[in-house]
């Protein structure tokens, strides 16, 4: 079935001398497996396609394409015919510390999206969440942190505030604050709980307003990413994190 959807690139590597393996998340068919013929630029270079193939330049982490797909149920691997950019980037690939939430964030998303069909609202979120990290000038050191807690809201456990108190501990698995420790060893202590309860109100616009340390930021986006594990099946360790943590300064 020839289908046209807006799809954001996550994660691209060889496959033969002139093909890729791409793994995108669209929105009108959730996660898909591309395989894509390559090539170099030529005349054709601004519908996406280069002399034999789509443009290698297009399949970066996060782009934002247009492409046609001939997709057949069942297939593991779908074929791309084309792709082009909907919405070139101003200042991600320029920056560095943009450049290193971008990547952190491919592989975040990945992972995290590896079970999602169709969820056009999650795609919208994650669409507009990168438009506004490329467009803002300043004071995005809490991007990433907002992100991702955010983002279980589309996946199903975003934590429950209602009966939040000072002094409570968070239960990891319940996704929720409690009065006392669970039982089990996956939950914060209360300083961190709270932590994570300011994080839940801060929202892109109103992040700068949270002032956190170099070492408050790490801590809490190690306990996110553990909290992802608990709740999303093989969520590994991610490779480009130590790059996030190196580059980014108060």
């Amino acid at each position: 079935m020839l289908t046209k959807t807006e799809a954001i690139v996550l994660r691209s590597f060889r496959y033969g001398e002139q093909k890729m393996i791409v793994e995108m998340l669209t929105r009108e068919e959730g996660r898909i497996s591309f395989v894509v013929h390559v090539g170099s630029a030529g005349r054709n270079a601004h519908k996406g396609r280069g002399a034999s193939g789509v443009q290698k330049q297009l399949l970066q982490p996060l782009s934002m394409l247009g492409v046609e797909a001939d997709l057949r149920p069942q297939a593991q691997l779908q074929h791309l015919r084309s792709a082009h950019l909907v919405q070139p980037f101003a200042s991600i690939p320029f920056d560095a510390r943009k450049l290193s939430i971008s990547l952190f964030l491919a592989e975040f998303i990945y992972y995290g999206t590896r079970a999602e069909q169709q969820n056009q609202a999650l795609y919208d979120y994650i669409a507009n969440s990168i438009l506004w990290l490329d467009s803002c000038q300043e004071s995005f050191a809490n991007f990433h942190l907002v992100f991702m807690m955010r983002l279980t809201r589309f996946i199903g456990f975003f934590p429950n505030i209602d009966d939040y108190a000072e002094g409570d501990f968070f239960d990891l698995r319940a996704a929720a604050f409690a009065h006392s420790a669970p039982l089990h060893p996956d939950f914060l202590v209360p300083a961190d709980a709270a932590r994570i309860r300011t994080l839940m109100r801060m929202n892109y616009d109103s992040m700068h307003l949270f002032r956190m340390s170099h070492a408050d930021r790490n801590r809490i986006v190690d306990v996110l990413l553990h909290y992802y594990r608990i709740h999303v099946p093989g969520f590994p360790e991610l490779r480009s994190l130590d790059v996030l943590k190196q580059l980014w300064s108060d």
